[in-house]
């Protein structure tokens, strides 16, 4: 989200109404919006107390761009977690 204008929030929040229309529970780091003064070690602090709440994460294109994304990812595959893309989520047949 740091260097990606309106810090991505956009896709963000529109791939969660996507996957919310579709029945799933969304934690949505967008959803925490910006604190003033807060660093980028503060959001990520906040962010893994809620990815320890998923079962799954869903990444959104050029995830592997981000330091905070690659960090979640590593801690979601040694938690157990599913990792999928985002995209394929949303597109996927309703079952």
């Amino acid at each position: 989200m740091t260097g990606i204008a309106d810090f991505n929030y956009p896709a963000f929040n529109a791939v969660a109404d996507q996957l919310r229309a579709r029945g799933y529970e969304v934690e949505n780091p967008a959803d925490h919006g910006i604190v003033e003064g807060a660093q980028w070690a503060d959001y990520m602090a906040y962010d893994l107390t809620r990815l320890g709440l998923c079962g799954m994460i869903a990444l959104l294109p050029d995830w592997e761009k981000s330091q905070g994304a690659r960090l979640e990812v590593l801690i979601a595959e040694k938690l157990g977690m599913t990792v999928v893309d985002a995209h394929d989520l949303v597109t996927r047949e309703a079952v």
